[in-house]
């Protein structure tokens, strides 16, 4: 993967920003740390930093094509699965090809089929492309939203950038919040509206979306959406057709010219996608990397819950055994979770889900070491129906987020002089944009048309979440993780399939066991779902506590401009099991959560207007 930026303006020349360009270069080095390259002229600059993993010599960028009196210019983050046959098309239309790089045919499917070309692709994708002919600038963003694109428009420029600290680092943008930032931020956090780039005046591309920016100004255009349609399979031959939608999804995104591994907890997800990396692995003679985290003395501490019924290590082990694969363990301290709270922020340039945020940090920074390109588990829940409140009737029958019930416990925690949107109708209005938005044929039942809604909440929203963690914090140490259950042909199939299908045998995600069940060990194919592992060790506890406290006591935090300390020091001391954001964050993480706004107000000097 890779990080993009650049500026384009009709009104000045962009030459003289050249300051700036450097510096948004170097922030997002962490992303792309093997190549540098930039493209600049009087009406646009393309800044690129590159992580090389296909076609590492031909494959630098920006990447340009003339074709006569016309040329192309092309910065690009992610990763084309079906490039193959895309370049088999382009070349019956007599295009020619210099190497085997994707970005070279995203370009010249460009050329051909314009704005039309992102509905070729099937990939992990944010690129921009400059028409030098026709003075336009070209953008767009993968139909799941699984690389990022940030941009705003001031002084008569579009400054784009894979990371929000791209854009601050451009001399005309400003690290100013509002009321809705904040807003986003107390109600909506670690989770963003969609398209929300909580800084004022910074937007982010939604997914599936291509813009063009010209002299006439901004226009962005929605390309592909989930759409209800009949499902004439039977469950027989929807099990089948998934296993092979699966397969193929995992098959393609082994492509590789660098080490590649996977993420193993032991859960549904991640075995799925080891196991048949193995069987890809030894085809090629070639032993598969495999990687799991845990915490020191957690299964000293570790407790069973609802959300997290029995450990990882004995699944991890039992898979270990199965695949015969070179597995490596990463054991976390809590010292380092809580002192990594601070990089994570770094990384996602704004408060996020506290040491799950943190922690992952950590494990992809020792992952990196090993490899280059792991593949995770990310978005399977989402598309399958995995997490709890699907299967929950009183969580199912709310409006509102299923993951976050908490608004006025949140809310308990402002300032009363502070004057912030309506907690209740703030998110009340979102989640409603979203239900009226959704996809539904006429004539299906109540349970099945709230099925539909609680995919597009999730597909939406959660899952966003997610794809920004694991983005940020895997790119924070250039590490490229591929998530193949998000590859948006699984997603389209699985829309329509009627829920007694998805939670066959009772099971969460019962038609993806039923389809996989040749590839698994028994006891790790039924085993019940359990999150991302995070630490049981009181001492994280003390630790944090002790961190917000100094902040607390400290007369310049600036978190005290808008939150009460009062509300923080019953949060320290009084044992609350409201989760804050889904299943894993509870009093610890909330605690960290807060922690790490403070120091995104002060490292980021941010101004409240």
């Amino acid at each position: 993967m890779c990080g993009i930026a650049g500026e384009v303006s009709f009104s000045h020349s962009v030459k003289d920003n050249k300051e700036s360009f450097y510096r948004m270069q170097k922030v997002l080095e962490p992303r792309g740390p093997d190549q540098k390259g930039m493209y600049i002229t009087e009406n646009v600059s393309l800044i690129h930093s590159r992580l090389a993993i296909i076609d590492i010599e031909n494959g630098i960028q920006p990447m340009i094509c003339k074709l006569g009196e016309k040329e192309y210019i092309i910065v690009y983050n992610g990763e084309l699965y079906n490039t193959d046959e895309i370049r088999k098309e382009l070349l019956l239309f007599g295009y020619n090809f210099s190497g085997h790089s994707d970005t070279e045919v995203i370009l010249k499917a460009f050329i051909h089929w314009k704005e039309g070309c992102v509905n070729k692709f099937n990939g992990i994708f944010a690129f921009a492309i400059w028409d030098n002919f026709e003075q336009k600038l070209f953008f767009a963003r993968d139909r799941m939203g699984v690389k990022p694109f940030f941009y705003t428009i001031v002084n008569n420029s579009f400054i784009f950038g894979s990371e929000i600290k791209a854009l601050l680092n451009h001399k005309y943008v400003e690290p100013v919040i509002n009321e809705n930032s904040l807003a986003e931020i107390m109600f909506i956090g670690p989770g963003r509206t969609p398209g929300c780039g909580i800084f004022k005046g910074i937007n982010e591309l939604k997914p599936a979306c291509w813009g063009i920016y010209s002299n006439h100004g901004i226009r962005i255009r929605k390309y592909w959406t989930l759409k209800d349609k009949e499902h004439g399979d039977s469950f027989k031959e929807t099990v089948e057709h998934v296993k092979s939608l699966v397969e193929d999804a995992i098959t393609r995104q082994l492509v590789s010219d660098v080490p590649i591994g996977t993420f193993l907890s032991g859960g549904l997800d991640s075995s799925i996608i080891s196991s048949l990396a193995n069987n890809s692995m030894i085809k090629k003679g070639v032993k598969l990397k495999t990687f799991s985290v845990t915490y020191e003395n957690n299964d000293k501490y570790f407790k069973l819950s609802k959300f997290q019924p029995n450990s990882d290590t004995e699944y991890i082990k039992k898979m270990v055994d199965y695949l015969d694969c070179e597995h490596y363990l990463v054991t976390l301290d809590n010292k380092s979770l809580a002192k990594a709270l601070t990089d994570a922020v770094d990384a996602r340039d704004l408060p996020g889900m506290a040491d799950v945020d943190s922690s992952l940090l950590l494990f992809c920074k020792e992952i990196k070491k090993h490899c280059s390109v792991a593949l995770s588990g990310e978005c399977a829940d989402e598309i399958f129906g995995g997490y709890p409140w699907f299967r929950d009737k009183k969580i199912r029958a709310i409006n509102g987020f299923p993951w976050s019930q908490s608004i006025k416990y949140r809310s308990s925690f402002i300032n009363d002089d502070i004057n912030l949107p309506n907690y209740e109708e703030y998110v009340l209005s979102r989640y409603k944009d979203t239900i009226i938005n959704t996809s539904k044929l006429g004539g299906i039942s109540q349970l099945e048309s709230r099925m539909r809604e609680m995919m597009k909440l999730n597909i939406d929203w959660f899952m966003q979440t997610l794809l920004e963690r694991k983005d940020r914090m895997s790119m924070y140490s250039g590490l490229e993780v591929r998530v193949p259950f998000c590859d948006y042909r699984i997603a389209e199939y699985l829309y329509s399939v009627p829920w007694e299908y998805k939670e066959y045998n009772s099971y969460e995600k019962g038609l993806l066991r039923e389809a996989m069940k040749d590839v698994l060990p028994e006891q790790v194919l039924w085993r019940k779902k359990s999150p991302y592992p995070k630490t049981h060790n009181p001492e994280y506890l003390n630790i944090v506590s002790e961190m917000l406290t100094e902040i607390l006591y400290s007369d310049s935090s600036p978190i005290l401009s808008f939150i009460k300390k009062s509300e923080l020091e019953k949060l320290i001391h009084t044992e609350n099991n409201e989760p804050w954001y889904g299943q894993l964050m509870t009093t610890p993480q909330t605690i960290a959560y807060f922690i790490q706004i403070n120091y995104w107000l002060e490292k980021y000097k941010i101004r409240i207007i």
